[in-house]
């Protein structure tokens, strides 16, 4: 017997046209209540009732009440809103599961990361700077201060999938990687480490990607603390969630020089308002929430569910899978 399929994602034409000709066997609800913007929290829907599957974001109050769903895929690589007790509880009652989409967006995450550090090592963004303003010919200025990534230390905070990949793109540049999560048992070529080895690690690392993602646990994560333990002029990268950041220690790291330079993806709040005043500060650059963007994300989307449906058709493990 097929399954009813619900789904509140906005794709356009062809990622629409992919995952009706994906779900034929089975009946499709396109909710009356989409949104095309993915972080967008979904709006109550009485139709998700009559689902097994949801597929997109639906209302977090709605996927509790409604004991007929059996499994949720998300269209992101965060599930903030689902990261409670009550919700798990809830899933792990009914043997139902939740489900992500973080192998659509670590690539694409992990390119931008390594993207940015070769820029700040390289002096790129200070000498675009340059041609914008007063188009000065400071070679030997920027000269003296480019690095090599090539043997440089590299600390990943969080090292879920995305984290994973950061550091197998690294692995042909020879850095020393750490990475500090809460299962410290051992990855190739990455050293993991406890939270209380962090702050010797922050006192070594050149480079501090944070990819951790939104919780209570990660609230400010990044403190005055831990930024003070950070080596004087290591670079601080943020492709995680702008709320594991205290933005205030961070500018005052940036504008004592504790930090070298930073680049957000991520803020608290996004949009970042115009008169923010990590807008102007030193060495911070800041880019709207783009690092996990790619041409093709709504067809990857759908790939990656139709592939997860294929193997939920079998009662085989999910991919990506969260509860």
């Amino acid at each position: 017997m097929g399954l009813t399929i619900w789904c509140n994602a906005k794709f356009a034409d062809a990622a629409m046209r992919r995952l009706e000709e994906g779900t034929r066997a089975h009946r499709l609800v396109i909710s009356a209540f989409r949104d095309a913007q993915i972080l967008a929290p979904g709006q109550p829907d009485p139709a998700l009732a009559e689902a097994d599957v949801a597929f997109g974001q639906p209302d977090v109050a709605d996927c509790l009440r409604y004991d007929r769903l059996r499994w949720v895929h998300l269209t992101t690589a965060g599930f903030a809103r689902y990261d409670t007790d009550a919700f798990r509880q809830n899933f792990l009652s009914r043997k139902a599961s939740l489900t992500k989409s973080s192998t659509v967006f670590a690539e694409p995450v992990a390119e931008h990361a390594l993207a940015m550090m070769l820029a700040l090592d390289r002096q790129l963004l200070a000498i675009y700077r340059d041609q914008l303003q007063d188009r000065s010919w400071r070679m030997e200025e920027h000269r003296s201060v480019s690095r090599l990534l090539r043997g440089s230390t590299v600390l990943l905070l969080g090292f879920g999938m995305i984290g994973q990949r950061i550091a197998e793109l690294l692995q042909p540049w020879g850095c020393e990687i750490y990475a500090v999560r809460r299962q410290t048992r051992s990855e190739r070529g990455v050293k993991i480490i406890s939270e209380a080895d962090l702050s010797a690690v922050l006192g070594r690392a050149d480079h501090v990607v944070n990819v951790l993602p939104a919780s209570e646990a990660t609230t400010n994560y990044v403190n005055a603390r831990r930024l003070a333990c950070c080596k004087r002029g290591a670079r601080f990268y943020n492709v995680g969630r702008g709320t594991t950041v205290d933005q205030k220690a961070l500018l005052e790291a940036l504008q004592s020089g504790v930090l070298g330079a930073a680049y957000l993806d991520v803020t608290d709040p996004e949009p970042l308002p115009p008169d923010h005043p990590l807008w102007t500060a030193p060495n911070c650059t800041i880019t709207p929430h783009t690092a996990g963007g790619r041409s093709d994300q709504q067809q990857a989307l759908v790939d990656h569910f139709l592939g997860n449906l294929a193997r939920f058709e079998k009662g085989q493990v999910l991919t990506d899978l969260v509860v």
